[in-house]
């Protein structure tokens, strides 16, 4: 259903019909997956038309719904005026905690600005006079005008006014479609004008930045010369997307779409990091460090995070996340295999995913890579908040993130075992080329576990190598990093169902009135919390301190349920207390490693640079 609509008819009410689209992986394009019923002279249609759709944990199922106002008979979207959009996951549909999902309609427009040098001189007794046209790519591989620049006057090297149209109109809302750019002569009898030359590209390519440079290329002249570089090139001056507010969203606060769903059974899933700092993975400052933070892309680390981070966060409602790492020496000198990357015992959560990122990238300054591979008191740390919710309102996923062979073999198998019986699955991400033998032994597809006698009640572990899925995608990061989550999640749900069933737990009622996800102000927020005075979620700059225990780069994230001991003053929230917790220092600490004494071979990385390291990459979703 829909409320307070655009009302685009001069003399009625609009007739509105919603298009449901899903995404390919592979293509990035949405595709028609069904349409509903229009309904006459209304601004809060109740649609009827119910649409069926197979649900995977495992992937990432990204929806968009239009809304269209209905013109005439033709089925075609383009006849019908466009009303706006709102994008989701099928699985934040189905995490929403009171039965149905609120969004604001969105209707993007996009500004963009081109000049152009070195353009064909077409005119005999003077220059050129050019003008762009753009056209955008339909299914049936037709193209349809959207925008006209105006005619610039006797030059060859122009520079176009800036304009703005609504990116339905560019490219029919799909940033992937296909964009050509026709770049003419222009001549006063207004039916002959001489083709200078044309390129294609798409939003995708447009939105990155500015400064992108087209070669203009007259099919014609290439085709006749083999030398022919170009006809002239176009730049990118600017490009911004952005939503657009109407008239409504002053009066009345927006447009609102709910997605109702018949059934809803709730359990919240808490979702913990922890990350390998171990020496093994090399210096962060040299390019073959599996903790290095290239300018050009991300590491197998931020590429594991964000792929399964991206899925785990539709069912968890306040998006805070505890984030751990281990093996590493401390700024007090201590190696820890259990601490915040926080470094706020207290507060270890850290605001969506990429508050999980800006913690990683801060922490490679902040600690000194070290060992060895422990995994029990991390596995140990999260089975202590398992074991105190047990009633099917929380189960706890840990995303484990390492580069070698495990140390504490003995010790993480007896810890497995005992969590087996908990509300908690453990996945194992094994980056870089390592052998990874040990962890085939804990992803007991074939053989229980046991320890000291005792058998583990299930399997509650999958490890893979993320090196299997790098290249499977020709190159595409996106494609690696959808095929690692559907792996690593495809077992989650029957992992939850048979820890649900051995305990007798029934699926909860609908609850109501309760915060929707999408619908949290506070929700995604990157600002700065209390006694925060960095921003949240961005990368601190070259030669910013961020050592010792009071940073202001520590992420302390608004809406956490705070640690014992943290005080009156720490915000409030969902995310659970942790149980047993010490106020004073992370758990887990261990002596000097190797042989109680030495140094790593890694120093810790200086709190004035970056330590020879680029600048980390702004944090993308």
């Amino acid at each position: 259903s829909f409320r307070n609509l655009q009302d685009r008819d001069t003399l009625s009410k609009s007739d509105p019909i919603c298009v449901v689209l899903t995404r390919d992986i592979r293509s990035g394009n949405y595709h028609e997956f069904g349409r509903t019923e229009m309904i006459k002279d209304t601004l809060n249609p109740d649609f009827v038309k119910k649409f069926n759709m197979k649900y995977f944990f495992e992937e990432s199922q990204k929806l968009r719904f239009e809304i269209y106002d209905v013109d005439s008979p033709s089925q075609k979207l383009e006849s019908h005026d466009f009303l706006g959009r709102i994008d989701c996951t099928l699985g934040e549909i189905v995490g929403a905690s009171s039965g149905k999902m609120e969004r604001k309609l969105e209707y993007e427009i996009v500004t963009l600005h081109f000049s152009a040098t070195k353009l064909d001189k077409k005119d005999f007794l003077g220059k050129s006079d050019p003008f762009l046209i753009f056209y955008r790519a339909n299914e049936d591989r037709s193209y349809t005008v959207t925008h006209k620049t105006e005619v610039i006057k006797n030059t060859l090297n122009p520079t176009w006014r800036p304009f703005t149209v609504p990116v339905k109109t560019l490219c029919n809302g799909d940033y992937n479609r296909s964009i050509k750019v026709e770049c003419f002569d222009w001549d006063s009898d207004g039916s002959s004008h001489d083709l200078i030359g044309e390129f294609t590209t798409n939003l995708q390519e447009l939105s990155k930045g500015s400064h992108a440079t087209f070669d203009v290329i007259n099919p014609k002249k290439k085709a006749k010369k083999k030398s022919y570089k170009n006809s002239g090139q176009v730049q990118l001056m600017k490009c911004k997307v952005e939503i657009q507010p109407s008239f409504l969203d002053y009066l009345k606060g927006g447009y609102v779409l709910t997605i109702k769903k018949l059934e809803l059974h709730r359990t919240q899933l808490n979702f913990t990091v922890a990350i390998d700092f171990t020496a093994s993975n090399g210096n962060p400052s040299n390019s073959n460090s599996l903790h290095y933070i290239s300018p050009y892309g991300p590491n197998q680390y931020v590429m594991a995070i964000q792929a399964v981070g991206e899925i785990i966060q539709d069912y968890d409602s306040d998006k805070l996340f505890p984030v751990l790492g281990f093996g590493a020496k401390l700024q007090d000198g201590s190696v820890s295999h259990e601490f915040p990357l926080t470094f706020n015992p207290q507060n270890p959560y850290c605001q969506g995913i990429q508050g999980v990122l800006q913690a990683y990238y801060a922490s490679i300054q902040r600690v000194q890579l070290y060992g060895p591979t422990n995994f029990s008191p991390v596995i140990n740390h999260v089975a202590r908040f398992a074991s105190s919710m047990r009633d099917g309102s929380n189960y706890f996923v840990l995303l484990i993130l390492t580069d070698g062979v495990i140390t504490d073999l003995p010790q993480t198998i007896e810890a497995i075992v005992q969590a087996s019986n908990l509300p908690m699955s453990i996945i194992i991400v094994g980056v870089g080329n390592a052998e990874f033998d040990a962890m085939n032994v804990l992803d007991a597809d074939e053989r229980r576990l046991s320890s000291n006698g005792k058998y583990a009640v299930r399997d509650i572990v999958q490890f893979v190598p993320f090196r299997e899925f790098l290249g499977g995608g020709g190159g595409n990061s996106n494609i690696a990093q959808a095929a690692l989550a559907k792996e690593v999640l495809a077992e989650i749900p029957d992992q939850i169902i048979q820890y649900m069933k051995a305990n007798n737990i029934a699926p909860k009622p609908p609850k109501a009135n309760v915060n929707v996800p999408g619908n949290n102000p506070n929700q995604g927020v990157q600002g700065p919390g209390p006694n925060q005075g960095g921003p949240v979620g961005q990368i601190p700059p070259q030669g910013q301190n961020v050592g010792g225990p009071a940073s202001s780069w520590a992420p302390q994230q608004q809406g956490t349920t705070p640690y014992p001991g943290s005080g009156p003053t720490a915000p409030q929230g969902n995310a659970p207390t942790y149980p047993g917790s010490a106020p004073s220092a992370p758990h887990g600490s261990a002596p000097p490693y190797p042989g109680g004494s030495g140094s790593s071979p890694y120093p810790a990385q200086t709190n004035q640079s970056w330590g020879g390291m680029p600048p980390p990459p702004n944090v993308q979703r």
